[in-house]
C-alpha cells in the first residue's frame, strides 16, 4: 500500500489493521562475500511477502562503523560475529536477537583452467606467485585464510608473495583483473560461476569455522518488515538458498 493511499484512510480504520499487515521496508546492511545471496534470500521472501527489502553492502568492519555513526540500517547480515556481538553489548542491536545465518567457506580459486583442482589444491597453493587474500586483521575470511596458511606451514613460504584486499570482495576482484595468479577467497563469491577444475575447496580443518552472524539493530525494532526477513533467514527454505549459494548453515529443528 502506498503512502499517497494510506494517507486517505480514516486514521480509526487504519488503528484496527495489525500492524504486521502493514506493508514495510527494511534497509538490510550485508556483508559483501554474502550481497548475492541476500539478494536472491530478498527476492524470495518478497514474493511471498508485503514487505521489501533493501540491501547495502561493504566490508563488516565499514557496515559496523556505519552503524556507530547512525546510520539507518535494521538488520546487520555481517561477516563475523564479533561485530553483532559488541552491537548489543553497547545497544545498538536488541539483546537476544543474534544467531548465525551462514557459515562460510574458504577455496583457492585461479582463473586459468588446470591451475587449481582436488588433486592438486595445496601443490598450486604452494606454488601461487601472487597470491590474493582478504586482509586479515580487517575482513573474517582473511583471518581465515592466514589461518590456513599457518595450519599449513607455507605462511613463511608464501609471505612475500601475498597481496591483500581490504575484504573477500576485493581479493576476488585481483584474481579477476589478473592482478594475482590465484586467490583464496569465499566459496559464494564463485559458486556457479566458474568451472570446478578452477578452484579447490580447502579443508574445514584449515580454519576455525567463518560463523556469520545475523542481527537486529535498535532502529529496525518495530519494523515487521525487519523482523519478518529475520524469521525467514532461519527457515528450511532460506537454508536451502543459503547452502546452495555456498555457506554452510545450522539446523536448529
Amino acid at each position: 500500500m502506498s503512502q499517497q493511499r494510506l494517507s486517505a484512510v480514516p486514521l480509526f480504520l487504519l488503528l484496527m489493521i495489525p500492524p504486521s499487515s502493514i506493508a514495510a521496508q527494511a534497509l538490510v546492511a550485508t556483508a559483501t562475500n554474502f550481497t548475492n545471496a541476500a539478494e536472491y534470500l530478498s527476492a524470495a521472501f518478497e514474493a511471498s511477502s508485503e514487505h521489501r527489502i533493501l540491501i547495502t553492502s561493504g566490508s563488516t568492519g565499514k557496515l559496523y562503523a556505519q552503524i556507530m555513526r547512525g546510520a539507518p540500517f535494521d538488520i546487520l547480515l555481517a561477516a563475523d560475529q564479533r561485530r553483532p556481538e559488541l552491537l548489543e553489548q553497547g545497544g545498538g542491536a536488541i539483546a537476544g536477537s543474534r544467531f548465525t545465518y551462514a557459515i562460510g567457506r574458504l577455496v583457492l580459486w585461479a582463473p586459468r583452467a588446470g591451475t587449481v583442482g582436488e588433486e592438486r589444491g595445496m601443490g598450486a597453493l604452494r606454488e601461487a606467485r601472487r597470491l590474493a587474500m582478504a586482509n586479515p586483521d580487517l575482513a573474517p575470511y582473511g583471518a581465515a585464510a592466514m589461518e590456513a596458511l599457518i595450519r599449513a606451514g607455507l605462511e613463511e613460504v608464501l609471505r612475500a608473495r601475498i597481496v591483500m584486499g581490504e575484504n573477500v570482495a576485493q581479493a576476488y576482484a585481483m584474481v579477476a583483473s589478473g592482478n594475482a595468479d590465484m586467490g583464496l577467497v569465499a566459496l559464494s563469491l564463485i559458486k556457479n560461476r566458474v568451472n570446478s577444475d578452477n578452484w579447490w575447496l580447502l579443508s574445514p580443518t584449515l580454519y576455525d569455522p567463518i560463523r556469520q552472524d545475523a542481527v537486529l539493530l535498535t532502529h529496525g525494532e518495530i519494523n515487521p518488515a525487519a523482523l519478518a526477513f529475520l524469521d525467514y533467514l532461519k527457515t528450511a527454505e532460506a537454508r536451502a538458498l543459503i547452502e546452495r549459494l555456498g555457506f554452510s548453515t545450522i539446523n536448529d529443528d
